[in-house]
């Protein structure tokens, strides 16, 4: 297959650009520039610009494109990049497939975790209704602009990607070993997590999977409170976990980031994904924290 991917010089692109290379397919990657390999693909989405004929060479869209939510705290002027980085990319996107005579079979759109709001102690699935603040709001219209497309779509609600190379991850690993810290917060809060080499092998499962659509919760089946992270990770670390980071502290450093992604809280169901015959290589947050320290 023929797979052509935004974002792909992120993370999760990254690793989804390796696997489908392994597994023998050819992986597209859309740049910001002038073409410098024959894989690349130049387009612009903020000024709607992309080569409409090569939505007929492909047989799959991954738009992953969308400015990182973890260059923290978030200014005005940054929260309309995380806004326009994401709508102009799916929308620029949906219509080429739109526009095309043989378009691609599959479109796999990003969203997130932040669609449900502070889930609480609520077991969060794909019926479960839109939440409140930024980031539902942000995830919401995010999700809207890739269903126009008139082609099969798979919406990803990605969560805390757990990788060697993940922003957050250097952050809280570097916590835990410099500062001894058990939890930001009281640490009770839900963290819905993946690895990064789930993460990617989820959606090539799901762009074979012709009977897949709609929304699928990219999350573990263990869910694991904050606390239970930092503690795996510091076992990892041979770090000790001693010290809660406080709420006003989290506030006072992350500004609206900490209530809409540090201290919120996400139980997210893996039900529907696994109903899809997708079996996790890191099921567990024990496995996850060795896959992400070692």
């Amino acid at each position: 297959m023929r797979i052509l991917i935004s974002g792909a010089s992120g993370l999760i692109g990254n690793e989804l650009s390796k696997q489908l290379r392994s597994l023998g397919h050819e992986p597209l990657l859309l740049v910001r520039r002038e073409k410098r390999a024959p894989h690349e693909v130049s387009w612009n989405p903020a000024r709607g610009e992309i080569a409409t004929d090569i939505m007929e060479e492909v047989d799959a869209v991954v738009n992953l494109a969308g400015a990182t939510t973890s260059k923290i705290p978030w200014t005005k002027k940054y929260a309309k990049t995380l806004v326009d980085s994401r709508i102009d990319s799916t929308r620029v996107l949906v219509d080429a497939i739109n526009a095309a005579k043989n378009p691609p079979k599959v479109f796999l759109s990003g969203s997130a975790e932040g669609f449900y709001g502070n889930g609480g102690e609520s077991l969060l699935t794909e019926e479960s209704p839109l939440g409140e603040g930024f980031m539902a709001e942000l995830s919401n219209d995010w999700e809207i602009e890739a269903k126009k497309a008139n082609i099969r779509t798979v919406l990803v609600r990605t969560t805390l990607t757990m990788s060697k190379n993940a922003i957050a991850l250097k952050l809280i690993k570097l916590m835990i070993s410099l500062l001894f810290v058990k939890s930001l917060g009281n640490g009770k809060q839900w963290w819905a997590w993946i690895t990064v080499e789930d993460h990617a092998r989820a959606m090539i499962h799901l762009i074979g999977d012709e009977s897949a659509e709609g929304p699928f919760n990219f999350a573990a089946p263990e869910p694991a409170t904050c606390e239970q992270i930092f503690a795996a990770l510091g076992k990892e670390l041979r770090r000790p976990n001693l010290i809660r980071i406080p709420a006003w502290a989290m506030r006072l450093t992350a500004g609206a980031a900490a209530d809409q992604i540090l201290l919120t809280s996400h139980k997210m169901s893996a039900k529907k994904l696994l109903s899809t015959g997708f079996e996790f290589n890191h099921p567990t947050i024990s496995q996850a924290a060795e896959y992400t320290v070692r």
